[in-house]
């Protein structure tokens, strides 16, 4: 359990009144990411600014986290590593922590209709949403959506959640909140407001009408590397604070958080804590989901399959290397609409994170969810290029390593776990289909991801086959030296 007493003597300490925070946010997700990133904002803004805006933490369908928080006095440790060193802080902005299955679905929505909640925030993943990520409408054949639909005052999903407090608020004659998500995924915001709204729509045309005039969702951009916490990361960072942190959290020093300033019952001053408030989100998301997540994805896939296991191993290839830096530039960087930004010294900044060796992010982890993320890391992309007639040889590798990946054994022949919601799905098409163009032809007619134009388009799976091809004949690393050139 933490113990500040024990904690080395430069940690940085919440030397700040939490009696005095106010629950103003409440949060659902409380995994790695939001802990070491809007978390640890709020957390300077009431350090260093006398800010009042705390959280309450939520989780939907895993509680070991919250039980251990509670358990700590509501603290936790966030340490920044990089080569040179590493930095802790003790984050104290939390007020509250709640779990569905223990606490119900009840004390979750009662927590959102405090009077002084003015934003309700979310880090679920993109699976998270019930959403489908080829369109970024609600998936109205997702279990949980179902059965929210038959039972909307016990609901299960975000959406649900959140619908449910919507409601309860606007019977209580409280104002509105903002929703906002954090998750990786294309103009977010509307991806959350589609979901929330079409799920009130086929419950309550009013209410759908109230939520589109009085309810806002402010699109965000987020960017920070934050390995999931394993059993070995936890030990040896109980090694260094001095005492065991079940729920603290590494990362690397880089921050950064874009919004967009759209908040219905107002907001924390974030900018002071180096966040950018700004009108439009998009040109910053793209830039970030397919140069960051996009290379990020291609160096999951490819290395994993190599057996290079965390991101910082792939680095140390030169093929692999030049890979991700290419792939930035010279297919992603063409598709974006970002303008005043050195994508140069953007895709320098970005190999030079990935360097960063104190940081374990481990390619496994990357390559999870699969079908939620190609669609805006890679598919978007693919399509600019088909329609310009341009080159795209390391976004049709990465859909072919993605293949590989999810056809379930690696290079070594050992069984790959496949973590994605869509698993059934794939492993049918697997199951069904012949190794090679066949698999290829299979795996591709999953619309859910690919859509209706792409497995129609035959340059695209030619390129698509061919790497796959040579995946199974030379292996990863031969695949991403020749796709380079």
């Amino acid at each position: 359990m933490l113990s500040v007493d024990l904690l080395p003597e430069d940690t940085v300490l919440p030397g700040y009144d939490r009696s005095a925070l106010r629950t103003r946010i409440v949060h659902f997700g409380f995994g790695a990411f939001h802990r070491a990133h809007q978390a640890v904002c709020a957390d300077i803004l009431a350090a260093e600014h006398q800010s009042d805006w705390g959280y309450c933490e939520c989780q939907i369908n895993s509680g070991d986290l919250i039980k251990a928080l509670r358990e700590q006095d509501l603290l936790y440790s966030v340490t920044e590593k990089a080569d040179d060193g590493l930095h802790t802080r003790v984050v104290g902005v939390i007020k509250e922590a709640l779990f569905r299955k223990e606490d119900g679905v009840d004390k979750l929505i009662a927590a959102m209709c405090q009077p002084d909640v003015a934003i309700v925030s979310a880090t679920v993943t993109e699976k998270g949403y019930c959403y489908q990520p080829a369109t970024g409408e609600l998936n109205l054949e997702h279990p949980a959506i179902k059965h929210d639909l038959a039972n909307p005052q016990q609901p299960e999903s975000l959406p649900g959640i959140i619908l449910a407090a919507i409601k309860r608020r606007r019977e209580l004659n409280l104002p509105p909140f903002s929703v906002m998500s954090c998750d990786n995924m294309p103009e977010n915001g509307r991806v959350t407001r589609n979901v929330v709204t079409q799920l009130a729509g086929q419950q309550d045309a009013e209410l759908a009408d109230y939520i589109r005039q009085q309810v806002t969702f402010p699109s965000t951009m987020v960017d920070r590397i934050v390995p999931a916490m394993t059993e070995e990361a936890l030990q040896a960072l109980t090694e260094k604070l001095g005492c065991a942190d079940p729920v603290g959290v590494e990362c690397e020093p880089f921050f950064q958080w874009v919004i967009e300033d759209n908040f219905v019952n107002g907001r924390p001053q974030w900018e002071k804590a180096g966040a950018e408030l700004v009108a439009d989100v998009v040109p910053f998301e793209e830039m970030k989901l397919r140069m960051l997540n996009g290379s990020h994805s291609l160096l999951a896939y490819a290395g994993y399959l190599a057996g290079y296991e965390h991101i910082s191993d792939c680095m140390n290839d030169a093929s692999y290397l030049k890979a991700a830096r290419s792939l930035m530039l010279d297919e992603q960087a063409p598709t974006l609409s970002t303008r005043g930004v050195d994508l140069v010294a953007y895709a320098d900044s970005l190999i030079a994170r990935y360097q960063n060796r104190a940081i374990k992010h481990r390619t496994y982890q990357i390559a999870t969810d699969g079908t939620q993320k190609l669609p805006q890391r890679w598919l978007e992309s693919i399509r600019w290029h088909l329609a310009n007639g341009s080159r795209f040889e390391l976004l049709a590798l990465g859909v072919a390593c993605w293949m590989r990946f999810v056809s379930g054994v690696d290079e070594q022949g050992k069984e790959i776990v496949i973590n994605d919601p869509l698993r059934a799905e794939l492993a049918e098409l697997v199951s069904s289909s012949s190794e090679g163009d066949e698999r290829v032809a299979a795996l591709l007619s999953l619309r859910a991801v690919f859509g209706d134009d792409l497995p129609d388009n035959s340059r695209f799976r030619e390129r698509v086959s061919h790497h796959y091809q040579l995946l199974l004949s030379a292996g990863a690393k031969e695949a991403v030296r020749q796709a380079i050139g």
